[in-house]
């Protein structure tokens, strides 16, 4: 995985990108994890990996848990609309 190689994370202590709880301090250190996301080079390559394999826990591509699942239902709606049937 070359992709993770490149990541800004690479050096980083991963516990700051699988916070625990949903306290002040908790988003505290959802918004530090996703400020090294906003600075990596790779973002969108993470992000991809982490909706492909269904990567539950922690901060992926700069997204949390709950905005992953948001995309995925985003996409399964719009995929949903716009199946079209042949005549």
């Amino acid at each position: 995985m070359y992709w993770r190689e490149r990541a800004a994370c690479l050096y980083e202590d991963p516990d700051l990108f699988f916070p625990i709880g949903n306290s002040g301090l908790t988003h505290k250190q959802i918004d530090e994890a996703k400020a090294v996301c906003g600075r990596c080079p790779v973002m969108e390559q993470c992000l991809d990996w982490a909706v492909h394999v269904v990567q539950v826990e922690g901060i992926w591509g700069g997204t949390t848990e709950s905005e992953r699942r948001a995309m995925k239902r985003r996409e399964a709606r719009q995929a949903k609309g716009t199946v079209t049937t042949a005549a």
